[in-house]
């Protein structure tokens, strides 16, 4: 009596959240039907857990989360489940080279978010959980990227086609749900995956399910099971209703 779908994960920007940052009414009505029929629903995203937490309020999730593109796991929200840090002298090399291309850069420590306005050098001083770099110069951003793989031991993904994220090689959010799944109970095969950008990519292809919004960068959308609406467009209501509610009356009838 149980459905096929039992952990929706969902990233934030350009997935559950609309372009102005909202979850709309809908979404949160579908939500709120997936958590009544039994399912888990993780957010599972590229922010910092205080940026993620009031969304996650809004949907009255208990459920674990994933914050910093899996780098951070939370077991319920609030209670820190495990967190994977970078070497700090990783970091001061990749500070190096936003100098050296003179791109917008920032950086995740456990404690808050730094960017090129609020560098104040403190490296060695703080834990930290992600770098990004940000540039509209595809040129620049592919060198940038050629630099990157040359490193070695990263993690390399984006959440806006003109960024690039770097986490701790093998943190991602695959990694997150896999996790998730084992303090829930449940096997990678019973996730639905949805998300728009590369950090997504591995969750995709790891699911049960994996779907791209309509707006999905075009390599999320090939490699994903199943495309919905836009985040404009209330493509999380669609995922529910489509893929996990009616799966879960299919399963029911046959069990009955």
């Amino acid at each position: 009596m149980t459905a096929k779908y039992r952990l929706l994960a969902l990233d934030m920007d350009g997935t559950l959240l609309n372009d102005e940052q909202q979850i709309t009414p809908k979404t949160v009505e579908w939500i709120q039907k997936a958590v009544d029929a039994g399912v888990h629903v993780c957010l599972s995203t590229g922010r910092a857990f205080r940026s993620a937490m009031p969304y996650a309020e809004q949907l009255g999730l208990k459920t674990p989360m994933i914050t910093v593109n899996g780098s951070e796991l939370w077991r319920e929200p609030f209670e820190l489940y495990r967190r994977s840090l970078m070497d700090p002298a990783l970091i001061q090399q990749l500070y190096e080279i936003a100098e050296e291309y003179g791109i917008w850069f920032w950086a995740y420590s456990t404690e808050q978010v730094y960017n090129r306005n609020n560098w104040d050098g403190d490296i060695m001083g703080r834990e930290w959980l992600k770098f990004g770099y940000s540039t509209e110069d595809d040129e620049i951003r592919h060198k940038l990227l050629m630099q990157l793989m040359d490193l070695g031991g990263l993690e390399i993904t984006n959440s806006t086609p003109t960024n690039l994220e770097i986490n701790p090689l093998g943190v991602n959010k695959a990694y997150g749900i896999g996790e998730v799944c084992k303090l829930l109970g449940i096997e990678m095969s019973q996730v639905v995956a949805v998300g728009d950008s590369l950090n997504d990519l591995a969750a995709i292809q790891a699911a049960g399910l994996g779907v791209a919004m309509g707006n999905a960068q075009e390599t999320v959308q090939q490699e994903a099971d199943a495309v919905v609406a836009s985040n404009n467009e209330d493509g999380i209501a669609e995922v529910i209703e489509k893929y996990i509610l009616s799966e879960a009356e299919v399963t029911l009838g046959t069990d009955c």
